[in-house]
Protein backbone atom coordinates (compact mmCIF):
# COMPACT_ATOMS: atom_id res chain seq x y z
CA UNK A 1 0.00 0.00 0.00
CA UNK A 2 2.82 2.54 0.95
CA UNK A 3 4.51 2.43 -2.72
CA UNK A 4 1.38 3.01 -4.76
CA UNK A 5 1.08 6.09 -2.01
CA UNK A 6 4.37 7.42 -3.22
CA UNK A 7 3.79 7.02 -6.55
CA UNK A 8 0.83 8.77 -6.49
CA UNK A 9 2.59 11.71 -4.96
CA UNK A 10 5.39 12.03 -7.26
CA UNK A 11 2.85 12.12 -9.85
CA UNK A 12 0.95 15.18 -8.51
CA UNK A 13 4.21 16.99 -7.77
CA UNK A 14 5.32 16.92 -10.70
CA UNK A 15 2.34 17.64 -13.04
CA UNK A 16 1.70 21.09 -10.70
CA UNK A 17 5.51 21.86 -11.22
CA UNK A 18 5.93 21.00 -15.03
CA UNK A 19 2.43 23.81 -15.57
CA UNK A 20 3.23 26.91 -13.60
CA UNK A 21 7.54 26.23 -12.91
CA UNK A 22 8.98 30.08 -13.79
CA UNK A 23 13.04 29.92 -14.49
CA UNK A 24 14.81 33.03 -13.34
CA UNK A 25 18.92 33.63 -14.43
CA UNK A 26 20.76 35.96 -12.73
CA UNK A 27 24.44 36.73 -11.84
CA UNK A 28 25.38 36.35 -7.77
CA UNK A 29 27.26 39.07 -5.86
CA UNK A 30 30.32 37.18 -6.95
CA UNK A 31 29.59 37.13 -10.34
CA UNK A 32 28.55 33.60 -10.80
CA UNK A 33 25.59 32.73 -12.58
CA UNK A 34 22.32 31.58 -10.25
CA UNK A 35 19.08 29.87 -12.02
CA UNK A 36 16.15 30.11 -9.83
CA UNK A 37 12.32 29.40 -10.19
CA UNK A 38 9.59 29.86 -8.86
CA UNK A 39 5.42 28.13 -8.22
CA UNK A 40 2.84 29.98 -7.13
CA UNK A 41 0.47 28.87 -5.08
CA UNK A 42 -3.02 28.78 -5.66
CA UNK A 43 -4.26 28.54 -1.91
CA UNK A 44 -1.85 29.90 -0.11
CA UNK A 45 -0.25 33.60 -0.34
CA UNK A 46 2.92 32.44 0.53
CA UNK A 47 5.14 29.87 1.06
CA UNK A 48 5.13 28.17 4.48
CA UNK A 49 7.81 28.50 7.08
CA UNK A 50 10.48 25.98 7.37
CA UNK A 51 9.47 24.34 11.33
CA UNK A 52 5.81 23.81 9.24
CA UNK A 53 6.71 20.90 6.69
CA UNK A 54 4.94 19.44 3.83
CA UNK A 55 2.00 17.82 5.52
CA UNK A 56 1.60 15.10 2.59
CA UNK A 57 4.81 14.29 2.85
CA UNK A 58 4.41 13.79 6.87
CA UNK A 59 0.94 11.89 6.32
CA UNK A 60 2.86 9.54 3.82
CA UNK A 61 5.81 9.17 6.74
CA UNK A 62 3.54 7.72 9.20
CA UNK A 63 1.58 5.54 7.19
CA UNK A 64 4.69 3.85 6.19
CA UNK A 65 6.26 3.82 9.72
CA UNK A 66 3.14 2.05 10.40
CA UNK A 67 3.03 -0.29 7.50
CA UNK A 68 6.57 -1.05 8.22
CA UNK A 69 5.66 -2.17 12.05
CA UNK A 70 2.93 -4.56 11.07
CA UNK A 71 5.03 -5.99 8.38
CA UNK A 72 7.56 -6.85 11.50
CA UNK A 73 4.86 -8.18 13.67
CA UNK A 74 3.81 -10.44 10.61
CA UNK A 75 6.70 -11.72 10.03
CA UNK A 76 7.18 -12.53 13.58
CA UNK A 77 3.98 -13.97 14.03
CA UNK A 78 4.77 -15.97 10.37
CA UNK A 79 7.64 -17.48 12.06
CA UNK A 80 6.43 -18.79 15.15
CA UNK A 81 3.74 -20.76 12.66
CA UNK A 82 6.55 -21.78 10.56
CA UNK A 83 8.47 -23.57 13.65
CA UNK A 84 5.25 -25.03 14.71
CA UNK A 85 4.59 -26.86 11.46
CA UNK A 86 8.19 -28.25 11.37
CA UNK A 87 7.40 -29.47 14.81
CA UNK A 88 4.23 -31.10 13.65
CA UNK A 89 5.09 -32.56 10.58
CA UNK A 90 8.89 -34.23 11.87
CA UNK A 91 9.70 -36.96 14.03
CA UNK A 92 8.10 -35.52 17.23
CA UNK A 93 4.45 -35.32 15.59
CA UNK A 94 3.72 -38.50 18.53
CA UNK A 95 4.86 -37.03 21.36
CA UNK A 96 2.70 -33.60 20.84
CA UNK A 97 -0.44 -35.13 20.01
CA UNK A 98 -2.76 -35.69 23.69
CA UNK A 99 -2.57 -39.41 25.32
CA UNK A 100 -5.83 -39.75 23.40
CA UNK A 101 -4.61 -39.57 20.18
CA UNK A 102 -1.86 -41.22 20.97
CA UNK A 103 -3.44 -44.39 21.89
CA UNK A 104 -5.79 -44.22 18.61
CA UNK A 105 -2.45 -43.86 16.36
CA UNK A 106 -1.18 -47.17 18.16
CA UNK A 107 -4.70 -49.32 17.73
CA UNK A 108 -4.57 -47.68 14.31
CA UNK A 109 -1.02 -49.11 13.30
CA UNK A 110 -1.90 -53.00 15.38
CA UNK A 111 -5.09 -53.01 13.11
CA UNK A 112 -3.25 -51.84 10.12
CA UNK A 113 -0.77 -55.33 11.39
CA UNK A 114 -3.20 -57.07 11.40
CA UNK A 115 -4.88 -56.91 8.05
CA UNK A 116 -1.84 -57.14 7.01
CA UNK A 117 -1.10 -61.10 8.79
CA UNK A 118 -4.84 -61.82 7.76
CA UNK A 119 -4.26 -61.28 4.37
CA UNK A 120 -1.07 -63.02 3.91
CA UNK A 121 -2.83 -65.75 5.79
CA UNK A 122 -5.93 -65.64 3.23
CA UNK A 123 -3.47 -65.83 0.47
CA UNK A 124 -1.99 -69.14 2.09
CA UNK A 125 -5.45 -70.49 2.54
CA UNK A 126 -6.28 -70.41 -1.11
CA UNK A 127 -2.95 -71.83 -1.98
CA UNK A 128 -3.30 -74.59 0.68
CA UNK A 129 -6.63 -75.17 -0.89
CA UNK A 130 -5.95 -75.26 -4.40
CA UNK A 131 -3.30 -77.71 -3.75
CA UNK A 132 -5.96 -80.20 -1.98
CA UNK A 133 -8.06 -79.41 -4.85
CA UNK A 134 -5.80 -80.99 -7.29
CA UNK A 135 -4.71 -84.08 -4.67
CA UNK A 136 -8.44 -84.85 -4.62
CA UNK A 137 -8.83 -84.52 -8.13
CA UNK A 138 -5.61 -86.89 -8.39
CA UNK A 139 -7.10 -89.22 -5.74
CA UNK A 140 -10.13 -89.29 -8.06
CA UNK A 141 -8.52 -90.30 -11.17
CA UNK A 142 -6.68 -93.09 -9.26
CA UNK A 143 -9.60 -94.51 -7.76
CA UNK A 144 -11.58 -94.54 -11.12
CA UNK A 145 -8.72 -96.21 -12.75
CA UNK A 146 -8.36 -98.58 -9.61
CA UNK A 147 -12.17 -99.39 -10.04
CA UNK A 148 -11.95 -99.99 -13.83
CA UNK A 149 -9.06 -102.34 -12.72
CA UNK A 150 -10.74 -104.05 -10.19
CA UNK A 151 -14.05 -105.12 -12.91
CA UNK A 152 -11.52 -106.20 -14.97
CA UNK A 153 -10.18 -108.46 -12.56
CA UNK A 154 -13.51 -109.66 -11.45
CA UNK A 155 -14.91 -110.70 -14.64
CA UNK A 156 -11.23 -112.53 -15.41
CA UNK A 157 -11.35 -114.66 -12.63
CA UNK A 158 -15.03 -115.28 -13.43
CA UNK A 159 -14.58 -116.59 -16.74
CA UNK A 160 -11.67 -118.71 -15.52
CA UNK A 161 -14.30 -119.85 -12.63
CA UNK A 162 -16.92 -120.61 -15.43
CA UNK A 163 -14.08 -122.54 -17.26
CA UNK A 164 -14.28 -119.76 -20.59
CA UNK A 165 -11.70 -119.00 -22.59
CA UNK A 166 -10.56 -116.57 -25.39
CA UNK A 167 -11.83 -118.20 -28.43
CA UNK A 168 -8.83 -119.28 -31.02
CA UNK A 169 -8.89 -117.52 -34.49
CA UNK A 170 -9.29 -121.07 -36.63
CA UNK A 171 -5.72 -122.00 -38.44
CA UNK A 172 -4.27 -122.08 -42.36
CA UNK A 173 -6.03 -125.55 -42.42
CA UNK A 174 -9.13 -124.73 -41.40
CA UNK A 175 -9.55 -121.99 -43.92
CA UNK A 176 -11.78 -122.55 -46.94
CA UNK A 177 -10.71 -122.34 -50.22
CA UNK A 178 -11.21 -119.31 -52.14
CA UNK A 179 -11.29 -117.25 -48.09
CA UNK A 180 -10.16 -113.96 -48.65
CA UNK A 181 -9.46 -113.91 -45.00
CA UNK A 182 -5.44 -114.26 -44.12
CA UNK A 183 -4.64 -116.46 -41.34
CA UNK A 184 -1.85 -114.10 -38.94
CA UNK A 185 0.15 -117.09 -38.65
CA UNK A 186 0.96 -117.12 -42.08
CA UNK A 187 -0.68 -119.12 -44.79
CA UNK A 188 2.19 -120.34 -47.12
CA UNK A 189 4.89 -120.73 -43.72
CA UNK A 190 3.13 -123.38 -41.68
CA UNK A 191 5.99 -123.37 -39.42
CA UNK A 192 4.35 -122.93 -35.49
CA UNK A 193 3.22 -124.81 -33.30
CA UNK A 194 -0.85 -125.24 -31.62
CA UNK A 195 -0.35 -124.12 -27.84
CA UNK A 196 -2.99 -126.21 -25.38
CA UNK A 197 -3.78 -125.14 -22.03
CA UNK A 198 -5.48 -127.15 -19.74
CA UNK A 199 -7.24 -124.99 -17.26
CA UNK A 200 -7.10 -125.40 -13.38
CA UNK A 201 -8.90 -123.49 -10.71
CA UNK A 202 -6.58 -121.52 -8.43
CA UNK A 203 -7.20 -118.85 -5.38
CA UNK A 204 -7.35 -115.16 -6.74
CA UNK A 205 -4.25 -114.37 -5.31
CA UNK A 206 -2.21 -116.36 -7.77
CA UNK A 207 -3.74 -114.35 -10.43
CA UNK A 208 -1.93 -111.72 -9.75
CA UNK A 209 2.17 -110.70 -9.73
CA UNK A 210 3.39 -112.33 -6.11
CA UNK A 211 4.22 -109.42 -3.99
CA UNK A 212 7.95 -108.32 -2.85
CA UNK A 213 6.80 -108.82 0.95
CA UNK A 214 6.35 -111.92 2.33
CA UNK A 215 2.54 -111.67 3.91
CA UNK A 216 2.55 -115.94 4.07
CA UNK A 217 3.89 -115.39 7.92
CA UNK A 218 7.52 -115.22 9.60
CA UNK A 219 11.11 -115.10 7.91
CA UNK A 220 14.38 -113.79 8.26
CA UNK A 221 14.60 -110.28 7.16
CA UNK A 222 16.45 -110.01 3.98
CA UNK A 223 15.68 -106.57 2.33
CA UNK A 224 14.31 -103.14 3.12
CA UNK A 225 13.05 -100.92 0.95
CA UNK A 226 13.85 -97.23 0.14
CA UNK A 227 12.02 -94.83 2.34
CA UNK A 228 8.39 -93.32 1.29
CA UNK A 229 7.55 -89.97 2.96
CA UNK A 230 3.88 -89.83 4.33
CA UNK A 231 3.82 -86.95 6.52
CA UNK A 232 6.10 -84.01 7.59
CA UNK A 233 5.44 -82.47 11.03
CA UNK A 234 4.30 -78.31 11.10
CA UNK A 235 5.83 -77.23 13.80
CA UNK A 236 9.47 -77.43 16.29
CA UNK A 237 7.62 -80.16 18.38
CA UNK A 238 7.71 -82.45 15.35
CA UNK A 239 11.33 -82.99 15.02
CA UNK A 240 10.92 -85.95 17.21
CA UNK A 241 7.76 -88.15 17.65
CA UNK A 242 6.39 -91.59 16.98
CA UNK A 243 3.42 -92.81 14.82
CA UNK A 244 1.68 -95.99 14.67
CA UNK A 245 -1.35 -98.33 13.39
CA UNK A 246 -2.49 -100.88 15.18
CA UNK A 247 -1.99 -104.75 13.92
CA UNK A 248 -5.32 -105.78 15.69
CA UNK A 249 -7.78 -103.11 16.11
CA UNK A 250 -10.78 -103.06 18.31
CA UNK A 251 -13.75 -101.73 17.13
CA UNK A 252 -14.13 -98.99 16.58
CA UNK A 253 -10.46 -98.56 15.08
CA UNK A 254 -9.39 -99.66 11.89
CA UNK A 255 -6.13 -100.73 10.57
CA UNK A 256 -6.29 -97.96 8.58
CA UNK A 257 -6.71 -95.56 12.18
CA UNK A 258 -3.41 -93.98 12.51
CA UNK A 259 -2.18 -92.32 15.85
CA UNK A 260 0.91 -89.75 15.94
CA UNK A 261 2.17 -88.30 18.87
CA UNK A 262 5.17 -85.04 18.86
CA UNK A 263 7.71 -85.59 21.70
CA UNK A 264 9.29 -82.53 21.62
CA UNK A 265 8.78 -81.10 24.99
CA UNK A 266 9.04 -81.96 29.06
CA UNK A 267 4.64 -82.81 28.90
CA UNK A 268 4.12 -84.17 25.95
CA UNK A 269 0.51 -85.33 26.10
CA UNK A 270 -1.44 -84.95 22.75
CA UNK A 271 -2.06 -87.91 20.65
CA UNK A 272 -3.18 -87.20 17.17
CA UNK A 273 -5.90 -89.73 15.90
CA UNK A 274 -6.41 -89.73 12.32
CA UNK A 275 -9.39 -92.39 11.14
CA UNK A 276 -8.41 -92.77 7.59
CA UNK A 277 -4.74 -92.72 5.73
CA UNK A 278 -5.93 -89.66 3.83
CA UNK A 279 -6.22 -87.58 6.43
CA UNK A 280 -3.06 -88.62 7.96
CA UNK A 281 -0.94 -87.70 4.78
CA UNK A 282 -2.92 -84.36 4.35
CA UNK A 283 -2.89 -83.48 8.76
CA UNK A 284 -6.47 -83.61 9.46
CA UNK A 285 -6.92 -85.20 12.86
CA UNK A 286 -10.03 -86.85 13.72
CA UNK A 287 -9.31 -86.23 17.26
CA UNK A 288 -7.06 -85.33 20.13
CA UNK A 289 -6.79 -87.53 23.32
CA UNK A 290 -4.70 -85.21 25.88
CA UNK A 291 -3.09 -88.33 28.08
CA UNK A 292 -3.89 -88.26 31.59
CA UNK A 293 -0.35 -88.83 32.43
CA UNK A 294 2.68 -87.73 30.47
CA UNK A 295 4.85 -89.85 28.26
CA UNK A 296 8.36 -90.00 27.59
CA UNK A 297 10.64 -90.65 24.60
CA UNK A 298 9.46 -92.32 21.40
CA UNK A 299 9.04 -95.68 21.93
CA UNK A 300 5.04 -96.17 22.48
CA UNK A 301 3.06 -98.21 20.25
CA UNK A 302 -0.67 -98.96 19.40
CA UNK A 303 -2.35 -102.74 20.25
CA UNK A 304 -5.45 -104.12 20.67
CA UNK A 305 -7.10 -100.71 21.11
CA UNK A 306 -4.38 -99.17 23.71
CA UNK A 307 -1.84 -96.85 23.52
CA UNK A 308 1.52 -98.34 25.52
CA UNK A 309 3.48 -96.40 26.52
CA UNK A 310 6.43 -94.86 28.78
CA UNK A 311 5.73 -92.48 31.96
CA UNK A 312 7.55 -89.28 31.96
CA UNK A 313 10.66 -89.95 34.30
CA UNK A 314 9.70 -93.38 35.34
CA UNK A 315 10.82 -97.09 34.65
CA UNK A 316 6.59 -97.49 34.65
CA UNK A 317 4.68 -98.51 31.82
CA UNK A 318 0.94 -97.71 31.02
CA UNK A 319 -1.92 -98.95 29.56
CA UNK A 320 -4.09 -96.62 28.03
CA UNK A 321 -7.63 -97.37 26.80
CA UNK A 322 -8.17 -95.37 23.45
CA UNK A 323 -12.06 -95.69 23.11
CA UNK A 324 -12.91 -95.06 27.11
CA UNK A 325 -9.94 -92.45 26.94
CA UNK A 326 -9.20 -94.32 30.76
CA UNK A 327 -5.89 -95.85 32.18
CA UNK A 328 -6.24 -99.66 32.24
CA UNK A 329 -2.98 -100.56 33.92
CA UNK A 330 0.49 -99.36 34.54
CA UNK A 331 3.58 -101.83 35.65
CA UNK A 332 7.06 -100.92 37.09
CA UNK A 333 9.42 -102.75 34.84
CA UNK A 334 12.00 -104.64 37.26
CA UNK A 335 15.35 -102.25 37.49
CA UNK A 336 14.99 -101.07 33.84
CA UNK A 337 17.38 -97.93 33.37
CA UNK A 338 15.27 -94.61 32.77
CA UNK A 339 15.26 -90.50 31.81
CA UNK A 340 18.73 -91.08 30.24
CA UNK A 341 20.50 -93.92 31.79
CA UNK A 342 20.42 -96.45 28.78
CA UNK A 343 18.78 -95.03 25.83
CA UNK A 344 19.86 -95.47 22.21
CA UNK A 345 22.50 -93.99 20.90
CA UNK A 346 20.82 -90.94 19.43
CA UNK A 347 19.80 -90.28 23.35
CA UNK A 348 15.79 -88.54 23.57
CA UNK A 349 15.53 -90.43 26.69
CA UNK A 350 14.93 -93.87 24.27
CA UNK A 351 15.47 -96.38 27.56
CA UNK A 352 12.27 -98.03 27.21
CA UNK A 353 11.07 -98.83 24.01
CA UNK A 354 8.32 -100.84 23.38
CA UNK A 355 8.14 -102.90 20.35
CA UNK A 356 4.82 -105.40 18.85
CA UNK A 357 5.70 -107.97 16.41
CA UNK A 358 3.77 -111.52 15.40
CA UNK A 359 4.04 -113.05 18.40
CA UNK A 360 2.62 -110.32 20.51
CA UNK A 361 3.53 -107.18 22.56
CA UNK A 362 7.69 -106.74 24.03
CA UNK A 363 9.78 -103.84 26.05
CA UNK A 364 13.12 -103.57 24.96
CA UNK A 365 15.54 -101.85 28.21
CA UNK A 366 18.60 -102.04 29.79
CA UNK A 367 19.38 -103.04 33.98
CA UNK A 368 22.34 -102.13 36.30
CA UNK A 369 22.68 -106.02 36.31
CA UNK A 370 23.07 -106.46 32.56
CA UNK A 371 25.93 -103.34 32.09
CA UNK A 372 23.60 -101.53 28.92
CA UNK A 373 23.38 -104.52 27.34
CA UNK A 374 20.11 -104.60 25.82
CA UNK A 375 17.44 -106.88 27.65
CA UNK A 376 13.57 -108.26 26.03
CA UNK A 377 11.02 -109.04 27.75
CA UNK A 378 7.72 -110.22 26.70
CA UNK A 379 4.94 -108.58 28.07
CA UNK A 380 1.48 -109.33 28.77
CA UNK A 381 -0.85 -107.11 27.08
CA UNK A 382 -3.79 -106.82 29.77
CA UNK A 383 -1.56 -107.03 33.10
CA UNK A 384 1.52 -105.72 31.76
CA UNK A 385 3.27 -108.78 34.06
CA UNK A 386 6.53 -109.71 31.93
CA UNK A 387 6.36 -113.41 30.92
CA UNK A 388 9.50 -114.21 29.29
CA UNK A 389 13.07 -112.70 29.67
CA UNK A 390 15.89 -112.47 27.37
CA UNK A 391 19.48 -111.00 27.73
CA UNK A 392 21.44 -110.02 24.75
CA UNK A 393 24.90 -108.96 23.92
CA UNK A 394 24.42 -106.01 22.47
CA UNK A 395 24.87 -103.05 24.10
CA UNK A 396 21.83 -100.96 23.94
CA UNK A 397 24.15 -96.98 23.55
CA UNK A 398 26.02 -98.41 20.51
CA UNK A 399 22.73 -98.79 18.22
CA UNK A 400 20.84 -96.33 16.89
CA UNK A 401 17.28 -97.85 17.03
CA UNK A 402 15.81 -101.86 17.24
CA UNK A 403 12.57 -103.38 15.95
CA UNK A 404 11.07 -107.12 16.81
CA UNK A 405 10.19 -109.23 13.50
CA UNK A 406 9.10 -113.00 14.51
CA UNK A 407 10.81 -112.73 17.43
CA UNK A 408 13.78 -111.78 16.14
CA UNK A 409 15.75 -108.34 17.32
CA UNK A 410 17.06 -106.01 14.90
CA UNK A 411 19.21 -102.63 15.42
CA UNK A 412 20.02 -99.88 13.28
CA UNK A 413 23.65 -98.77 13.55
CA UNK A 414 23.30 -95.11 12.70
CA UNK A 415 20.59 -92.62 13.38
CA UNK A 416 21.99 -89.58 11.04
CA UNK A 417 23.98 -91.54 8.38
CA UNK A 418 22.36 -91.31 5.21
CA UNK A 419 23.08 -94.90 4.07
CA UNK A 420 22.98 -96.99 7.43
CA UNK A 421 22.66 -100.78 8.03
CA UNK A 422 21.14 -102.93 9.87
CA UNK A 423 23.94 -104.71 11.39
CA UNK A 424 22.79 -107.59 14.03
CA UNK A 425 20.39 -109.16 14.84
CA UNK A 426 19.00 -111.53 17.72
CA UNK A 427 17.17 -114.06 17.37
CA UNK A 428 14.86 -115.39 20.77
CA UNK A 429 14.17 -119.19 19.76
CA UNK A 430 17.70 -119.81 19.29
CA UNK A 431 19.23 -117.15 22.26
CA UNK A 432 21.91 -116.18 19.81
CA UNK A 433 23.18 -113.10 17.55
CA UNK A 434 24.64 -112.46 14.39
CA UNK A 435 25.98 -109.71 12.20
CA UNK A 436 24.07 -108.42 9.07
CA UNK A 437 24.52 -105.73 6.39
CA UNK A 438 21.02 -105.03 5.15
CA UNK A 439 21.11 -100.98 4.03
CA UNK A 440 18.89 -99.08 5.67
CA UNK A 441 18.43 -95.00 4.32
CA UNK A 442 18.17 -92.45 6.71
CA UNK A 443 16.46 -89.75 4.14
CA UNK A 444 16.61 -87.25 5.88
CA UNK A 445 19.59 -88.11 8.78
CA UNK A 446 18.11 -88.08 12.23
CA UNK A 447 15.66 -91.16 12.74
CA UNK A 448 14.48 -91.14 16.29
CA UNK A 449 11.95 -93.90 15.86
CA UNK A 450 11.95 -97.21 14.33
CA UNK A 451 9.31 -99.86 14.69
CA UNK A 452 8.00 -102.44 12.59
CA UNK A 453 3.58 -103.39 12.04
CA UNK A 454 2.93 -107.03 11.69
CA UNK A 455 -0.12 -106.67 9.79
CA UNK A 456 1.31 -104.63 7.09
CA UNK A 457 4.95 -105.91 7.12
CA UNK A 458 6.21 -102.74 7.05
CA UNK A 459 8.87 -101.15 9.12
CA UNK A 460 7.44 -97.05 10.13
CA UNK A 461 10.33 -94.47 10.91
CA UNK A 462 10.79 -90.95 12.08
CA UNK A 463 12.69 -89.02 10.71
CA UNK A 464 13.69 -85.59 11.29
CA UNK A 465 10.14 -84.17 11.24
CA UNK A 466 9.12 -86.55 8.46
CA UNK A 467 7.07 -90.37 9.06
CA UNK A 468 8.63 -92.67 6.52
CA UNK A 469 7.24 -96.12 6.03
CA UNK A 470 9.56 -98.82 4.65
CA UNK A 471 9.07 -102.02 2.71
CA UNK A 472 10.55 -105.02 3.66
CA UNK A 473 11.00 -108.79 2.07
CA UNK A 474 11.43 -111.96 4.67
CA UNK A 475 12.81 -115.34 3.89
CA UNK A 476 10.46 -118.20 3.13
CA UNK A 477 10.37 -120.01 6.62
Amino acid sequence: MLAPQLLLWGCLVWGVLGRTANLKKANDRTGRCLYTFTVPSPNESSCPGSGEGNPTIQELQRDSSAQRSELEATKIRLSVLESLVKQLGGEDTVSLMPPAVQEMQRELDNLRQEKTSLESDYNNFLQEKASLEKEKRQLEHENRNLARRLASSRREMEMLRLGQCPQVKETAADIPQGSKEVSKWGVHNLDYQELKSELTEVPASHIFKESSTNHSGCGELVWVGEPITLRKAETIAGKYGVWMRDPEPMFPYTRETTWRVDTVGTDVRQVLQYDQISQFTQGYPSKVHVLPIPMESTGAVVYRGALYYQKHTSRTVIKYELKTESVKAQKEIPNAGYHGQFPYSWGGYTDIDLAVDETGLWVIYSTEEAKGAIVLSKMNPDTLELDQTWETNIRKQSVANSFIICGTLYTVNSYSTADATINLAYDTSARSSKALTIPFKNRYKYSSMIDYNPAEKKIFSWDNFNMVEYDIRLSQM
